[in-house]
C-alpha cells in the first residue's frame, strides 16, 4: 500500500488525500483490451498524451518555482503571475478537472473530460464506467493537491522559512506522484478507447 506522503502527515492535507492510494493500481478497475485497432483509432490517445505532457511540463515549472520562492527570488506577485497563467492551474479553478477545456495547442473538437469524454465513456459498459468514476474521483484529489500547492507557494513567498519550504516541496512531490501516476494510468485506461467507441 502506497501513502500519499510520508511518515510525518501534513496537517493541511485533508483525510481523503492521505486515505486514497493512487499509487496503488490494485485499487484502479482493470482495464478491458480493445484489439486490432487503427492508427485512427490510436490517435486520440496519442493526442491525449500529447495535452499530459504539457502537463508534466508544468510540474517542472513549479518544482523550479517552489526553489526559486526559498531562495528569496520569486516575489508573490511572481508566483501569483506564474500560477495564473499555468493552463493546469487555470483549467482547474474554471472547470474542476485535469485538463479543461485545453489551451490553444489541442486541437478545437477536444471538449472536456470530465463533462464529455468521461460520461460518453461510461456509456459504453460497466468496466468503462468503472475507470470513468475513479478519473473522475482522481481529478477531485489532483486538483485540491494543486490548490494546496499554489497556496503553500504564497506562504512560502509571505513568509520563506524552512517550515514553509518543506511544506511547499511535500506538497509538490504529493502532487507529483499523484499526477504522474493518474496520467499515467488515464493515458492506458481511456487512450485506445477514446478512438474505438470514436468519443473524439
Amino acid at each position: 500500500m502506497c501513502l500519499l506522503v510520508g511518515p510525518r502527515r501534513l496537517p493541511h492535507l485533508s483525510p481523503m488525500l492521505l486515505n486514497i492510494n493512487f499509487l496503488d493500481d490494485t485499487t484502479r478497475p482493470p482495464v478491458p483490451v480493445l484489439e486490432n485497432l487503427t492508427e485512427a483509432q490510436r490517435a486520440p490517445g496519442q493526442h491525449l498524451r500529447m495535452i499530459h505532457d504539457h502537463l508534466r511540463d508544468n510540474m517542472v515549472t513549479l518544482g523550479k518555482l517552489i526553489e526559486r520562492a526559498n531562495a528569496r527570488q520569486a516575489t508573490l506577485a511572481d508566483i501569483a503571475a506564474e500560477t495564473d497563467n499555468m493552463a493546469m492551474v487555470a483549467n482547474y479553478r474554471r472547470f474542476g478537472n485535469l485538463c479543461g477545456q485545453h489551451c490553444g495547442i489541442v486541437n478545437t473538437h477536444h471538449t472536456i473530460e470530465d463533462h464529455h469524454l468521461f460520461p460518453v465513456l461510461a456509456q459504453q459498459g460497466p468496466a468503462f464506467k468503472a475507470i470513468a468514476d475513479r478519473l473522475t474521483a482522481e481529478h477531485v484529489v489532483v486538483h485540491e493537491l494543486l490548490e494546496r500547492l499554489v497556496d503553500a507557494l504564497n506562504a512560502l513567498a509571505r513568509e520563506p522559512s524552512e517550515t514553509r519550504f518543506h511544506d511547499a516541496r511535500e506538497i509538490y512531490h504529493t502532487l507529483e506522484r499523484v499526477l504522474l501516476s493518474h496520467l499515467g494510468w488515464e493515458e492506458e485506461a481511456m487512450g485506445d478507447a477514446l478512438g474505438y467507441f470514436e468519443i473524439m
